[in-house]
């Protein structure tokens, strides 16, 4: 049976931008399995799988369904214990939890800062009347001024990104010398910044960006085949 990855996209299906199934898709790469992406709207991701779960990514792997990232890595390490391992022991599944939790603070508010009108930009229009009803309730403001400095965003972004460097010069992925789930946490966060607005806003020079072009090439360039 066909294993079966629902990401998100826009008006475009043939661009999925959300930085939680760019995880999954290398994790799936990593674990060397066949799939088949099927890229949602954000309308349509409560009608698929008998309405399973409000947000992507979703896996149907055979008879399993399963919802939310870290919980999708986690059964596909189980569920293939002979292909290459995206957390390499206890530690690594540790690590990988404090990664996320670094992401999501850190990280992924500075890219909303900067890619939110992005996002909205690329939605088809039942998606971006979905999009800003739900924003807007989110933040009590108009979708436009919710993040009115995106200059200002972008030059403080480079800063969110210390850590990673520090990181980086003793090794050359977060996982070590090869990359583990941990990586394609982060890769996921820059993906969605890269594909939303066309570029992850760091210097020619940066060791992050180093790291990025290096997470791009992994597995035939899987990360590059997005426009």
């Amino acid at each position: 049976m066909t294993t079966i990855l629902y990401s998100l996209a826009g008006a475009d299906r043939s661009r999925p931008f959300s930085p939680h199934c760019w995880k999954i898709v290398l994790a799936l790469r990593h674990k060397d399995l066949d799939f088949e992406e099927k890229p949602l709207a954000f309308t349509e991701i409560s009608e698929v799988e008998g309405g399973f779960s409000k947000t992507v990514p979703i896996l149907r792997d055979g008879d399993k369904l399963v919802s939310d990232s870290f919980q999708i890595a986690l059964h596909l390490e189980e569920a293939y214990p002979d292909r290459p391992s995206l957390f390499r022991g206890e530690g690594g599944k540790a690590m990988a939890r404090f990664v996320e939790g670094y992401s999501q603070t850190t990280i992924h508010p500075a890219i909303s800062a900067i890619a939110l009108m992005d996002i909205y930009n690329i939605l088809a229009p039942a998606d971006q009347a979905h999009f800003r009803k739900t924003r807007e309730a989110l933040f009590g403001k108009p979708l436009e001024e919710v993040f009115p400095d995106r200059d200002g965003a972008i030059a403080a972004f480079p800063a969110k990104l210390q850590a990673l460097r520090h990181m980086l010069r003793s090794q050359p992925f977060i996982g070590g010398e090869k990359p583990l789930f941990a990586d394609y946490i982060v890769f996921g966060a820059l993906q969605w910044l890269k594909v939303t607005t066309g570029s992850v806003h760091l210097p020619q020079d940066d060791k992050a960006l180093d790291w990025f072009e290096r997470c791009l090439d992994l597995f035939d360039g899987a990360g590059r085949k997005v426009a």
